[in-house]
C-alpha cells in the first residue's frame, strides 16, 4: 500500500469514531495509541479533569528540543439536523473525494501525520517529529494547553508548529482572535402598566445590544490597515437573546452570549471595556434607585489570534515544503495563536477547504491529502539525516 492510500484508510479509521465535541474522544484516543505501539513510537497521553477526553503527544526521531510539531484537533462538529446522503461517521469515497464528517476539519490531517509514521521513521530523523492530536477545538480550543504547558519542561519544545486547519495546502500566518461572553441583565420585576417604576432587563439587553452593533461599526470604519482579512475589519457578533416571562410583566431577567473576533494585535478585551464604559453610564441613569438591577458580563473563552511572524522557523520551513511564494490570513480561529503565545513559531496548513467544513456531506478531495502526503515527504527528507 502506498503512502496516499495508507493516508486514505487512516482518515477513514478516524472518521468512525463519532467525536462530536460533546462525546469522549477516548475510544479514538485508544485506537491512536494501539498504532502507535505498532509502530514503535514513544507517546504522551493528557487526559482532562473529567478523564471523559485526552490529548496524545508523539516523537518520532530524537528526544531533544527542536524539530516540528503538527498539531490537530480530534473533535468535530454535530451532525444533528443536517441533511447526509450517507453514513456521517462511514467515509465514503466517490469521484476522487471523500465524504464523512470530520474528513476536512481535520482528520484527513492527522490521518496523513499517522500514516506517514513508517516514512519519518525510515527517513532517520537528525531532528524530531511531533504529533499532537487534542480536543475541545471546535467549542474552546483549550484542548491543547495541557500539552503546550509542558513543551520545555517535561516534553520537547519544538522549532516550529505545523496547525493543519484546511487551507488547500496554503501557508496561513494570520488569524483573528476569538473572545466569547455570556451578559446577564438583572431589571426589577413590575406589572407593565407601571413600567416607570420599574426595570425591564429585556429593554436594558436590547440598548446594549444596540451599543455593541454601535461599536462594531466603528470597528468597521477603522477596518484592517493590512488588507488580508476577509471581511476586512475586527467584529462582534450577539448570537443568542432570552429574557422575560410574560407580555405584561417588567422583565426582571435578559441574557444574551456574543462573540468579538479581533484583528491580530486587538486587545481581547477590547469590545468588553468599551461595552463596560456605556453601562457604567446606565448605573447613573436607569439603574438609579435600584440597586437590586444591573449588569454581568462572563468572558466564557478567549482563543488568541495568530500574528505574523515574517521570516519565521514555520513561516520559512512550511513556505518550502508547500512551494509556495507568500503566506494567506485566515477568518477562524484555531489553536495557533496559543502555540504562539507560548514562544513557538507557528503557521496554519493543511489540507482540503474550509467551506467544506461544517457542511453536510462534508469532504474533502482525494488531490488535496495526496499534496499534504508530499508536504509530509519533504518534511521527513528535510529533518533527516
Amino acid at each position: 500500500m502506498d503512502d496516499l492510500e495508507r493516508a486514505i484508510e487512516m482518515t477513514g479509521r478516524l472518521v468512525a469514531f463519532d467525536t462530536e465535541s460533546s462525546k469522549s474522544n477516548l475510544p479514538l484516543i485508544d485506537f491512536v495509541e494501539s498504532y502507535l505501539r505498532q509502530q514503535g513510537v514513544p507517546f504522551v497521553r493528557a487526559p482532562n479533569a473529567k478523564g471523559d477526553k485526552a490529548a496524545i503527544f508523539a516523537t518520532i526521531g530524537p528526544d531533544e528540543p527542536g524539530g516540528v510539531l503538527l498539531s490537530g484537533h480530534t473533535d468535530v462538529v454535530p451532525v444533528e439536523g443536517q441533511d447526509w446522503s450517507s453514513d456521517p461517521f462511514t467515509m465514503r469515497r466517490e469521484a476522487g473525494r471523500l465524504y464523512g464528517r470530520g474528513t476536512v476539519d481535520m482528520k484527513g490531517f492527522g490521518a496523513v501525520a499517522l500514516a506517514m509514521i513508517p516514512v519519518f521513521r525510515k527517513a532517520a530523523l537528525a531532528r524530531p517529529i511531533h504529533i499532537l492530536l487534542s480536543y475541545d477545538e471546535e467549542t474552546t480550543c483549550l484542548g491543547p494547553l495541557d500539552m503546550i504547558a509542558r513543551l520545555g519542561v517535561d516534553l520537547p519544545k519544538p522549532a516550529a508548529v505545523i496547525v493543519g486547519e484546511p487551507t488547500s495546502m496554503q501557508v496561513a500566518d494570520a488569524h483573528k482572535s476569538v473572545t466569547t461572553h455570556g451578559t446577564h441583565v438583572t431589571g426589577f420585576e413590575i406589572h407593565s402598566a407601571n413600567l416607570h417604576r420599574g426595570v425591564s432587563a429585556v429593554h436594558v439587553a436590547c440598548r446594549l445590544v444596540v451599543e455593541l452593533e454601535r461599536i462594531a461599526a466603528e470597528l468597521r470604519a477603522a477596518g484592517d490597515p493590512t488588507g488580508r482579512f476577509d471581511p476586512p475589519y475586527s467584529t462582534i457578533h450577539v448570537g443568542v437573546i432570552h429574557g422575560g416571562t410574560a407580555r405584561n410583566i417588567v422583565a426582571k431577567d435578559c441574557t444574551f452570549q456574543w462573540e468579538f473576533r479581533g484583528l491580530p494585535g486587538a486587545r481581547p478585551t477590547l469590545a468588553l471595556d468599551r461595552l463596560e464604559t456605556y453601562i457604567d453610564g446606565l448605573r447613573e441613569t436607569i439603574f438609579a434607585g435600584f440597586p437590586q438591577a444591573g449588569v454581568e458580563t462572563i468572558t466564557e473563552n478567549e482563543i488568541p489570534g495568530l500574528a505574523p511572524q515574517p521570516g519565521s522557523a514555520a513561516e520559512t520551513l512550511a513556505l518550502r515544503l508547500a512551494r509556495r511564494n507568500s503566506t494567506i490570513a485566515v477568518p477562524y480561529a484555531t489553536e495557533a495563536g496559543h502555540f504562539q503565545e507560548a514562544g513557538v513559531p507557528t503557521v496554519v496548513c493543511g489540507p482540503g477547504r474550509i467551506d467544506q467544513a461544517h457542511q453536510p456531506n462534508e469532504y474533502i478531495d482525494i488531490a488535496e491529502l495526496a499534496a499534504c502526503v508530499d508536504f509530509m515527504r519533504r518534511l521527513a527528507s528535510e529533518l533527516g539525516n
